[in-house]
């Protein structure tokens, strides 16, 4: 397939509603594969260090492949190692991105743990800007969204639009279950972050992140009592 340079947002969104009919069913490297021939370098994907299953993937069907990371400042050391592996022995090109402000900046703009008093604010000054500027440069982008995570994310498409960023948005492990992801490690030994062994199902920031207890759900560790599910990038 020829690979896309640049076409209008309207075309691009007609692509990804094609696309996310045509490859439901499909295996994830199979969507990677036909993310790479569509998009080439204006395709990458996205890590927040959790594991590295997708960028593994990627880098199968597309080796050097650009994995962008957001470095929000407030990442446990567990993360920044995950990442700093990921770089050195995956085929892939780490991108890290960070926020306009640093952390100290941050404070003396807004006050001390923004984080607490304004989860929403802080998430966009730290996560949602940084990506919407990080991702100028790119047709297409990948996630580890899975349906199985929690019930904002039951509809996920394998390949849909990200109405926000105006690019195609590719998640092809949607249809994965926790079992799917932990054969795909188990198999092939990917790099996976140590705080998934410590009761951490789900990691982001440090001060929004909590251990999960035994039967809660793997997200209710994020942003625990605040009635907040979803940092802002994928909703």
């Amino acid at each position: 397939m020829t690979t896309l340079q640049a076409h209008s947002a309207d075309e691009l969104r007609a692509l990804a509603e094609t696309a996310g009919r045509e490859l439901e069913e499909a295996e994830p490297l199979d969507i990677l594969r036909w993310a790479a021939d569509t998009f080439g370098k204006r395709f990458c994907v996205t890590s927040s260090m959790e594991d590295a299953v997708v960028a593994h993937l990627a880098s199968r069907v597309m080796p050097g492949v650009d994995v962008v990371f957001l470095d929000t400042g407030y990442h446990f050391p567990e993360t920044l190692g995950t990442r700093d592996a990921v770089a050195a022995v995956m085929d892939v090109n780490v991108i890290t991105l960070t926020p306009r402000q640093t952390v100290a900046e941050q404070d003396a703009e807004y006050g001390p743990r923004l984080h607490d008093r304004d989860p929403d604010l802080c998430c966009a000054l730290r996560k949602v800007k940084p990506l919407q500027e990080g991702l100028a440069g790119y047709s297409a982008w990948a996630t580890g969204l899975r349906r199985d995570e929690s019930p904002t994310r039951a509809n996920t498409p394998v390949v849909g639009w990200d109405e926000k960023r105006r690019k195609v948005k590719v998640s092809p492990i949607a249809r994965w279950t926790q079992d799917d992801v932990d054969r795909y490690v188990a198999e092939h030994g990917v790099i996976t972050n140590l705080l998934l062994m410590d009761g951490y199902p789900s990691i982001g920031c440090a001060p929004c992140t909590r251990r999960v207890a035994e039967g809660e759900d793997a997200r209710a560790g994020r942003w625990a009592g605040r009635g907040k599910t979803e940092c802002g990038l994928h909703g």
